[in-house]
């Protein structure tokens, strides 16, 4: 990982009453942009093959300038220019999984959020040990394949957007449908209504929802998500019956809908956040900025949380203008503009080393 003494090198050349918000041109790049406009701030799109003609349909979103790289080799190559704009980039799912955390690890920009986190977040094993270590619960999981005897739901490691994700009912379905060549865990499937919280933490605030690691935690909004083809396949008949037809389960993310919780159920929201961002200061040093915990909840209205995502994700897309939930707190407010707020407050007193890595 690039050393945070290096980052902070480069922060000490930069005029920080001119910094540049930046992202990768995908996912949540458009909320990204149009929050830190909000804000004030410069924005600056990073392009390889994305398509980048739709932002002239958004003008509040539209990054003030485009860099096209032919690759992320040129793009860490390229750093310097991104150094002569005060560039802060903005991590989101699509910018570490296509470059790989590995390689954002070491890319010489001052980062939003600690870096520390990613291989958390990408190693499913870590992340588990992570968030059970902090007292929430997940679902079972299965180290033997040979054993399932019930629904599990295959998961292989990395953001990829639901790609590649499958049921498995016992062991011949599983075999049915396994890339060995990807590292993958086993989980019970748990019956129940899938919940995207989105999260805010702001380790300065000292009102709000306070945390034993000293700042507070926001509820900022809450998505469902769409996603091919499973979500259709039911007009099919039984999955079986689609299978004998060639017809496979798919579980690629199409879209985002909004949704709220029923009261009763936010504080057991909030006691899982407040555990997972305490246990990540023991572990890791920290985790601050957005983060979503991607939950079931049973009929017995229980949280399970089977998956945590460490940055801004595009379940926050539906909130460009705020959230019931953002709206009693930052009315109007996105994840992105809560991002660009906190980096708007960091820089004005002087703090900016402490949010990038």
């Amino acid at each position: 990982m690039v050393p945070k003494k290096k980052i902070d090198e480069i922060l000490e050349g930069y005029d920080t009453d001119d910094l540049t918000i930046a992202t990768l041109c995908s996912h949540s790049s458009l909320q990204i942009f149009h929050g830190a406009r909000k804000l004030g701030f410069k924005t600056l799109g990073l392009t390889i093959s994305h398509s980048t003609k739709h932002y002239d349909a958004f003008p509040l979103a539209k990054p003030d300038e485009i860099i096209r790289y032919s690759d992320f080799d040129d793009m860490e190559s390229r750093v310097g220019e991104l150094h002569d704009r005060n560039v802060v980039v903005i991590p989101h799912g699509s910018f570490v999984e296509y470059m790989g955390y590995k390689k954002f690890e070491e890319y010489q920009i001052p980062s939003y959020g600690n870096r520390s986190v990613l291989q958390w977040e990408s190693d499913r094993d870590s992340q588990r040990q992570w968030i059970t270590s902090a007292g929430v619960a997940m679902p079972r999981i299965f180290t033997d394949a040979r054993e399932i005897s019930e629904p599990v739901m295959v998961k292989y490691h990395g953001a990829k957007g639901g790609r590649g994700f499958f049921i498995a009912k016992d062991y011949p379905d599983f075999k049915m449908s396994i890339d060995n060549t990807q590292p993958y865990t086993i989980q019970e499937y748990c019956l129940g209504t899938r919940y995207y919280l989105h999260f805010f933490y702001d380790a300065n605030k000292k009102d709000g929802y306070r945390c034993a690691a000293g700042g507070s935690v926001e509820l900022l909004s809450i998505d469902r998500r769409d996603e091919s083809n499973i979500d259709e396949m039911y007009k099919l008949g039984s999955i079986e019956d689609a299978k004998r037809h060639g017809l496979y389960p798919s579980f690629v993310v199409t879209g985002n809908t909004p949704v709220v919780i029923r009261e009763s159920l936010l504080p057991k929201a909030f006691e899982m956040a407040e555990k997972v961002v305490n246990r990540s200061y023991e572990l890791f040093g920290g985790m601050w900025g957005p983060f979503c915990l991607e939950t079931v909840v049973t009929d017995k209205l229980e949280f399970k949380v089977f998956e945590i995502s460490t940055r801004i994700v595009a379940g926050t897309n539906p909130f460009v203008s705020g959230s019931p939930y953002a709206d009693l707190i930052y009315p109007g407010l996105s994840t992105g503009g809560r991002i660009a707020m906190d980096i708007r407050g960091a820089a004005s007193e002087g703090r900016l080393k402490d949010l990038v890595t």
